[in-house]
C-alpha cells in the first residue's frame, strides 16, 4: 500500500484523479465537486442575511464565519467568510434564489463562480 496526499486545485485535476481509480463514469462529476474547496469573503452583509446564509451553509456541511454580534443582530452588518466545496456552494446558491435581502444576487454570483471553477 502506497499513500500520498493529492494537491488538487482544479476541477479537471479532480476528475482526472477520480477517473484514474476507475470510478463509475456518472459519479465522476459529482465527486469532483466535493474535492474542490473554496473560501469566499463578503463585506458589509446585513446581519439578518448573514444569519440566513450561515444556516444554509451549515446545513450542507459548509461553514460561515461571522461577527459574534451577528446572531442577535446587535450590529447592522458583518463581514462573512464562507468555506465549502463546490457542491456545497452549488446547493446554497439554489436556496438563495428564494430568500430576501439581496441573497438572490449572491446566489447568482456563487452559481457563476461554481460554473467558472468547473471549466478549469
Amino acid at each position: 500500500m502506497d499513500i500520498k496526499e493529492l494537491k488538487i486545485g482544479t476541477f479537471s485535476e479532480a476528475k482526472k484523479e477520480i477517473e484514474a481509480v476507475k470510478a463509475s463514469p456518472p459519479s465522476v462529476n459529482l465527486m469532483a465537486e466535493k474535492s474542490i474547496f473554496k473560501t469566499i469573503k463578503i463585506n458589509d452583509m446585513s446581519t439578518t442575511a448573514a444569519n440566513i446564509l450561515k444556516q444554509e451553509m451549515l446545513s450542507r456541511g459548509g461553514e460561515a464565519a461571522v461577527s459574534e454580534r451577528t446572531v442577535n443582530c446587535k450590529d447592522k452588518t458583518t463581514d462573512v467568510v464562507l468555506m465549502g466545496t463546490l457542491r456545497q456552494f452549488r446547493e446554497v446558491s439554489k436556496k438563495m434564489r428564494g430568500q430576501p435581502l439581496g441573497l438572490p444576487d449572491l446566489g447568482k454570483w456563487i452559481e457563476q463562480m461554481v460554473s467558472e471553477e468547473k471549466k478549469k
